[in-house]
């Protein structure tokens, strides 16, 4: 009778939870320790993996010129199907962040594992898809998409319109991270690797090195575009030893893993200045 009980207890937890998400693919959802918080007329906890993927799915967006529809709808794409984790596989031949298929036509294996390819491709598709812009969220991923869970996209709408507003510059300070206690790497190399990616998400930037630490600056004139990289920075703090992110009159720092206001140091309204962790 208490196995049995023990089963029905399990069931009955099972359904709520179905209740509560439509599921389709077997995939934990979003992780918030280690990680990060991000706040912006709402709250997302992700993890540092995830926290990285969408940053990126966001730039490459921006860098596209899509409109930010277009990232809600891309974010909740690759909520729903990798939960913002580049996995290896899937279903059947499914890879990466949006679970795009070789075998369909969306590249090699190699090509789908990059993020910023998976991301350019899925937005080219988007954009083929006429009256997007005025489709529910899940009708327009569906569009692209084509799974057999067609309705379990939405579920994500909430948690993707709080990261766009983030990820696009519309809030301030709105991403905060914890980073691990080792940097994945200092000095010179994490420096470079930093400016690689933002490149590569971004574009060229013209980037600088601070005065006074090791790590790069970049120039913005345009609030909204300076936290586009603010954010970004900081999202990307875990896998790229960043130390401390500063943009106006605020600072992140890995010690306190907040933004907070700068005290005796000059504000930095037309550049956004990162420093990684030290050799």
């Amino acid at each position: 009778m208490v196995a049995a009980g023990l089963a029905l207890a399990a069931v009955a937890g099972f359904g709520l939870y179905l209740g509560a998400r439509e599921v389709g693919p077997s995939l934990p959802i979003p992780s918030a320790a280690p990680g990060c918080v991000v706040e912006a007329d709402g709250r997302v906890k992700l993890n540092a993996e995830q926290m990285a993927n969408a940053a990126t799915i966001a730039a490459v967006g921006v860098r596209r010129n899509m409109p930010e529809r277009a990232v809600v709808v891309a974010l909740a794409t690759a909520f729903q199907e990798s939960r913002l984790r580049n996995l290896a596989g899937g279903d059947r031949d499914s890879i990466g962040l949006f679970q795009q298929r070789p075998s369909q036509g969306w590249g090699t294996p190699e090509q789908i594992r990059d993020p910023r390819y998976a991301a350019t491709r899925f937005y080219n598709a988007l954009k083929r898809v006429r009256g997007w812009e005025q489709m529910e969220v899940t009708v327009a991923a569906q569009k692209v998409q084509r799974s057999a869970f067609p309705r379990a996209y939405q579920q994500w709408a909430d948690e993707s319109e709080v990261l766009t507003r983030a990820l696009l510059g519309n809030a301030t300070g709105a991403v905060a991270c914890t980073v691990g206690r080792q940097p994945a790497m200092r000095g010179d190399a994490a420096t470079a690797a930093l400016t690689a990616g933002l490149e590569l998400d971004w574009g060229r930037l013209e980037t600088s090195a601070p005065i006074e630490s090791t790590g790069l600056a970049v120039p913005t004139t345009d609030p909204r575009v300076g936290w586009r990289y603010a954010h970004w920075l900081v999202s990307h703090a875990d896998d790229h030893g960043v130390k401390a992110v500063r943009f106006g009159d605020l600072q992140w720092t890995a010690d306190g893993g907040a933004w907070s206001q700068v005290e005796d140091v000059t504000p930095t309204p037309h550049q956004v200045v990162a420093e990684v962790f030290a050799d």
